[in-house]
């Protein structure tokens, strides 16, 4: 006859009767979480070296042109503050192209999107925290060497009201760049779960949209159509912040020959902009209604 008998273990198991933190929290996290990654922190080694030397080398430029600004006693500095973005796009795209895919292809392609979902997180948090992380990272970026530029003409004594009035425009440029680029290259990311095919789709969007762009202004600059010039900008995101800088932040134009959006054009420029940038956050939401499944 078996003599054994059922016992029953105390494993230890004990209500949570801890403070519940929430939606708000968890998307705070995930804010964080991803902004931390567009950098590398909190991840592997290797996935530092990209961003931060991507970091570094927006920065050089800047910090040449302080220390040059200061050793010959310049009356101006060689480059203002809204042109600094347009200068270094190049830096740019290749920061978005490796970034972007990294902040949401991971996600596709292992599944774990559904996961985000189970607690107590909605798709438009989920969204929001992505975007907000990618532009704050963006952001961070570019303006970056404007706060170097601007320590730099203070040091170098230029006028103080001029400065600051420059320093703010390219604020104000940067910030909205970065929210324009940064959610044309999540929605390109978010198209493919395969990383490299994100990165191959952003700097295609971002860099060969403007070679094109100019490439086509500049002949039609040639032919005389100098009317279309200012048109042909609307066709590419680096031309569309230039636009804008030009019409409304006191910007020197550097569509060929200087042709740059009067106040009447600028105004379709910032429309463009801001329904690129609203177009970008709704067509994240859908992708991810039906990817949250």
């Amino acid at each position: 006859m078996s003599t054994e008998t059922t016992q029953i273990h105390n494993i230890g198991y004990r209500k949570y009767d801890g403070q519940r933190l929430g939606r708000a929290y968890a998307r705070r996290s995930l804010f964080s979480q991803s902004l931390r990654g567009s950098y590398g922190l909190g991840r592997s080694a290797k996935s530092k070296v990209l961003p931060m030397i991507l970091f570094g080398v927006m920065c050089v430029p800047a910090a040449i042109i302080v220390a040059v600004a200061v050793a010959t006693k310049a009356k101006a500095l060689p480059l203002d503050y809204t042109q600094y973005a347009i200068v270094t796009q190049a830096i740019i795209g290749l920061y978005l192209a490796a970034q972007a895919p990294q902040s949401v292809s991971r996600d596709l392609r292992f599944k774990s999107i559904p996961l985000y979902f189970s607690r107590p997180i909605e798709r438009v948090d989920y969204v929001l925290a992505k975007y907000a992380a990618m532009a704050s990272a963006l952001f961070a970026l570019t303006a970056t060497p404007i706060v170097i530029l601007y320590i730099g003409g203070l040091l170098a004594k230029l006028d103080f009201a001029d400065q600051t009035k420059g320093f703010g425009q390219g604020l104000v440029s940067v910030a909205l760049l970065s929210l324009l680029f940064s959610g044309i290259a999540l929605v390109v990311a978010a198209l493919t779960p395969r990383r490299g095919f994100g990165v191959a789709a952003v700097i295609a969007v971002l860099t060969i949209t403007y070679g094109a762009v100019s490439t086509v202004q500049a002949i039609a600059f040639s032919q005389g159509a100098t009317g279309a010039v200012s048109w042909l900008g609307l066709f590419s995101p680096i031309t569309l912040i230039g636009g804008v800088q030009t019409a409304f932040l006191g910007a020197t134009s550097d569509f060929p020959g200087g042709v740059g959006p009067g106040a009447g054009v600028g105004v379709v420029y910032l429309l463009v902009v801001l329904a690129l940038i609203a177009g970008s956050y709704a067509v994240l939401m859908r992708r991810y209604r039906k990817v949250g499944l």
